[in-house]
């Protein structure tokens, strides 16, 4: 008797039941649901493109996955978070230069298909997704036996979005005397989880809260912001390589200038534990800082006050854009660790 795909380790009806349940526990509607052409489970998905109201319609393209903040999901067989860490590592960054978020797609593997696994974190991904006014139109599961350990699995996240390209952000529209401000983050987000993990090998229980703290989501903040006539110049999403990420949103011949803030204690902890230089720390984590937003100085007062609002992360006052002939980022150590220590009063 001939082996099949099920003995081999591939159960095709397993996948096709998690296709059936996604389509059975969709929203009522989606974002755009007026340009969704058809449903899920075809072999592509169609989108009707209308940008009559923009002048030069760019679509914008951005791919990413939640790193190894899945083993720490895994250990507290805890799912719906990293679902939206997927989402938001994704469409934070399409907001950096200005975009409207329109769809999603996931890629889903494992080495053997777990229902109830994929379930939540297929949850947490639909949860995400409407609240950044992202259409989930696809996607992929993949079962590959022996390619994971048992009960791992991995991701990644394909998002879509649309900006005029006259209103584009970036490091163009950025000139010296700009002010910078950060939007809070929610923890760690999805970054520096190798070392993070490591840090907290023997006590993980201690910090599952912090840990398992899903990626913030910006797009209704950024909304309210363009909605209230605060005008902005660039975003820099602080994902990893920390505050080295707003050189990214700056042009040549320009540097900041940083303002110290209150770091959370659980990056402090970090900082003690692995006996790491503020440098170090800065250059890896987000240190409380999730997304910075560079705009005019006169836009200041009126970006702090709206950042108050409800839907927004609140703000925080980081600094100035600089002439310089090196593009680097300066930051007293000192007055920022007194800070810190002192919780920020």
């Amino acid at each position: 008797m001939g082996i099949d795909y099920k003995q081999a380790g591939v159960d095709i009806k397993k996948g096709e039941a998690l296709v059936d349940w996604l389509k059975n526990n969709q929203p009522k509607s989606w974002p755009h649901q007026e340009r969704l052409v058809g449903g899920l489970g075809g072999f592509s998905a169609l989108f009707r493109a209308d940008f009559k109201d923009m002048k030069e319609p760019c679509l914008v393209s951005c791919t990413d996955g939640v790193g190894t903040k899945l083993k720490v999901a895994t250990h507290f067989k805890s799912y719906a978070g990293v679902g939206q860490d997927l989402v938001a590592m994704c469409v934070n960054d399409l907001l950096c230069v200005g975009a409207q978020p329109l769809f999603f797609l996931d890629y889903y593997a494992t080495g053997k298909l777990q229902s109830e696994v994929a379930q939540d974190f297929l949850a947490g991904v639909q949860a995400a997704c409407l609240q950044s006014e992202l259409a989930l139109i696809g996607g992929e599961t993949a079962e590959m036996p022996g390619m994971y350990q048992p009960g791992d699995f991995d991701c990644a996240g394909f998002c879509v979005g649309v900006v005029d390209r006259p209103q584009a952000l970036g490091p163009h529209n950025v000139k010296p005397g700009d002010s910078l401000i950060a939007l809070k983050a929610s923890g760690f987000h999805s970054n520096g989880f190798s070392l993070i993990r490591k840090v907290f090998k023997n006590d993980l229980d201690n910090y599952k809260k912090i840990l398992l703290e899903p990626t913030a989501l910006y797009v209704k903040t950024l909304k309210y912001l363009k909605e209230v006539g605060v005008e902005l110049h660039a975003v820099a999403n602080i994902t990893g390589g920390g505050l080295d990420n707003i050189l990214r949103a700056l042009p040549e011949g320009t540097a900041v200038n940083l303002k110290p803030w209150p770091v959370p204690e659980a990056f402090l902890e970090v900082k003690e534990r692995g006996g790491m230089a503020w440098k170090d720390l800065l250059r890896t984590l987000n240190c409380g800082l999730g997304m910075v937003l560079i705009l005019p100085e006169v836009q200041k007062k009126k970006a702090l006050e709206a950042l108050k609002a409800p839907e927004c992360w609140g703000g925080i006052e980081l600094g100035t854009v600089v002439s310089s002939g090196i593009k680097t980022w300066n930051l007293d150590e000192e007055e920022l660790q007194t800070l810190s220590e002192d919780g920020g009063c």
